[in-house]
């Protein structure tokens, strides 16, 4: 094999890569596809697996609200409108230069590769194409107010860091995957995640500080690490004028939940004898869904008690109001904002809910 065959054949490979995969190979996949082809060209044989360990930005997104969609409309609408959006996401990574890895139900993985010509390029473009992504959704939304859908948002999580790929399988079945902790903390970073909103790791930070405008570090627990750990808020791009737009309802992430619940109501200051009971549903920082036996008045004053099953801790003494009362297929729901408790009990419901969010969406 000369080397304008070599040069025909890697074109044409490329040419299949993109056309299938719907992006191009990046600049360190093109070098070792060259290398297999030079080996061929000399007669030597094909290395059985490829693997290498390099530094990359990944980018895990996840789709909120889609499971409104996807409960109560006709599967064409559903795969529609995932369509939709993912395919305006993929469209965004192939213009920064990324790789789409997978997609995983309402999720989408995307990898953007160092070059050790440019060692900081790889995290910037990632954080610029997740601002972009939020941009492309704030658009997609008018099209689903249109259409009466309910809205979707995404949650971001990045992080930069070395990663091993390569072909992993048999003969029967095989695919390139990518993993390291780094894959494993940007899919948690993404879990906590609020909707609209990109987080990164303070690995990514010190690659684009001077590029991207950020808000001030958070204290987060991530799976995993026993020690709490940095992130921070992508809120734009100044150099380019570019700016995450703001969800004004976001106030903290929720987790499904069903643990039980004890509560009293308040007359005035004085707590009542009477423990009423219930369910808790779902769990955020500053408050809480509940189904309880008994019905009760909107603004009412309780005090509260339940367990956190993942920490082996009971929250006592938790003050609430109910902000929202409902009926849905006859279960009384009622919503509760938090309004006094501990610093100790806030920083325990706070991470219990960072571990729940982690738990109910593992990395793949």
């Amino acid at each position: 094999m000369n080397q304008p065959l070599e040069r025909d054949a890697l074109r044409a490979i490329q040419d299949i890569i993109a056309r299938e995969k719907g992006t191009p190979l990046d600049r360190e996949g093109v070098r070792e596809l060259q290398a297999v082809l030079a080996r061929l060209s000399e007669g030597g044989a094909p290395p059985e697996r490829c693997y290498s360990d390099r530094e990359a930005t990944i980018l895990f997104a996840d789709l909120r609200g889609f499971s409104a969609i996807s409960a109560h409309y006709p599967v064409e609408v559903v795969l529609g409108e995932l369509n939709r959006c993912f395919g305006v996401m993929a469209d965004l990574v192939k213009r920064h230069y990324g790789t789409v890895d997978k997609f995983m139900g309402d999720s989408i993985m995307a990898l953007f590769h160092g070059d050790p010509g440019v060692p900081r390029d790889h995290a910037r473009r990632a954080v610029l194409c997740a601002v972009e992504m939020q941009l492309a959704m704030q658009g997609l939304r008018e099209g689903q107010r249109a259409g009466r859908l309910p809205e979707l948002y995404l949650g971001i999580g990045i992080s930069t860091g070395s990663v091993m790929a390569g072909l992993i399988g048999s003969d029967a079945y095989h695919a390139y995957t990518v993993i390291g902790e780094e894959v494993n903390l940007a899919a948690r970073i993404e879990a906590l995640s609020l909707r609209g909103q990109v987080l990164m790791s303070e690995a990514t930070y010190a690659h684009v500080k001077e590029f991207a405008h950020v808000g001030e570090p958070m204290e987060v627990y991530v799976k995993g690490r026993v020690e709490r750990m940095r992130v921070r808020e992508v809120l734009g791009i100044p150099p380019l004028g570019k700016v995450v737009p703001r969800q004004d309802a976001r106030k903290s992430p929720r987790v499904a939940v069903s643990i039980p619940l004890e509560y009293w109501l308040l007359d005035g200051k004085t707590v009542g004898t009477h423990a009423g009971q219930g369910t808790v549903r779902d769990i955020s920082y500053g408050g809480l869904l509940a189904e309880l036996d008994t019905g009760l008045a909107q603004y009412a004053e309780l005090k509260l008690a339940f367990d956190l099953p993942c920490l082996g801790a009971r929250a006592r003494d938790v003050y609430a109001r109910a902000v929202s009362v409902r009926e849905q297929q006859g279960r009384l729901l009622v919503g509760m904002e938090f309004t006094s408790l501990s610093a100790e009990v806030e920083e325990q419901i706070r991470l219990a809910v960072q571990m729940l969010l982690q738990e109910e969406r593992r990395s793949p």
